[in-house]
């Protein structure tokens, strides 16, 4: 029969040990390895300066184009490969295109049934008087759903590459001021006073544009463009405090977020009941009138949305860094 061994006898064996350091109770290099201070070599001025000599001579030798023969034998390599690729390329094209059908046959792909159901059926399916607006937000609603996304991905990768982590190198707040002040507009009467007047316009066109998306030409995407045009003209003649004021950092995140999910969520549920053929209780009103199309005009708001929130951050981190 084993005995009982002790918590100090049982650290001294090799897997008592190695349980202890596992488990974090004792390390068994802790005072048991010698540290000696490290001593920087001394060199005289002669080893200096021949070991720099060397290390111009390499940075000389290195980029030499002209009397590197690497260098050279790689560019004409370069030029040879580009012209047999652009060769090529320019004869697959034209082989392409000597085998494309002639222009107006019947036979054509272009020709199908699947043009000819948008323009048939497009206004008793989707509600919509504008066949554009009806196709893009209802039968290829997932692709357009994707293409929002790309939108906000888009806005998070130039976020990543250029904000201006204020946190870094963080001085006074004189020097805060400083550099902030930079990135202001000067006082333009001339500019100040055009962009009061026409902003209001511009943005309430963009709010047109979107709402009659369904009816005429327009649409989120055209009038979300137009929002956020408006938006950088305010920026660029007020500048970013005033601006703040009613869109931050946090405004768009919000915005963004929320016309995205209902967005998903929307349409989610509209290809679901449309998969299994059930009716999806949603209206598609009278055509022509502004309360229709089912959910078109709720997508339409959403993607204006995202489109004008998208321009002002690219133009807001291209310009500063951030909100």
């Amino acid at each position: 029969m084993s005995r009982l061994l002790s918590e100090e006898e049982y650290g001294r064996r090799p897997i008592g040990a190695f349980k202890q350091w596992v488990n974090g109770i004792r390390d068994p290099y802790l005072n048991n390895v010698e540290i000696r201070e490290k001593i920087q070599p001394q060199e005289s001025e002669e080893v200096l300066r021949k070991r720099q000599e060397e290390a111009v001579a390499v940075i000389r030798q290195v980029h030499d184009v002209a009397n590197n023969s690497q260098y050279t034998l790689f560019r004409k390599f370069y030029k040879a490969a580009a012209l047999v690729c652009c060769l090529t390329l320019t004869i697959l094209l034209l082989i392409t295109v000597a085998y494309l059908p002639p222009v107006g046959n019947a036979g054509n792909p272009a020709h199908n049934e699947v043009a000819a159901k948008y323009i048939e059926d497009g206004m008793q399916d989707t509600g919509a008087v504008n066949i554009v607006t009806g196709m893009i937000l209802d039968y290829r609603a997932f692709d357009t759903f994707g293409e929002s996304n790309v939108l906000f991905i888009a806005t998070c990768t130039v976020l990543i590459l250029m904000r201006n982590d204020k946190k870094k190198g963080k001085g006074s707040a004189e020097e805060e001021e400083k550099r902030d002040s930079f990135y202001e507009p000067k006082n333009d009467k001339i500019l100040q006073t055009v962009a009061m007047v026409l902003v209001p316009f511009i943005i309430l066109f963009g709010i047109y544009v979107i709402l009659n998306g369904h009816l005429s030409p327009g649409g989120g995407f055209s009038g979300g463009a137009v929002i956020g045009a408006g938006l950088i003209l305010y920026l660029n003649a007020f500048g970013f405090e005033k601006t703040e004021r009613f869109f931050t950092a946090k405004t768009y995140k919000w915005i963004s977020f929320s016309a995205l999910s209902f967005y998903c969520i929307a349409k989610s549920y509209s290809f679901y009941t449309g998969a299994h053929h059930l009716e999806s209780g949603i209206p598609l009103g009278t055509p022509g009138n502004i309360l229709s199309s089912g959910l078109i005009l709720p997508l339409n708001i959403c993607v204006g949305l995202v489109v004008a929130c998208t321009m002002y951050a690219f133009f807001a981190l291209f310009r500063k860094g951030g909100f």
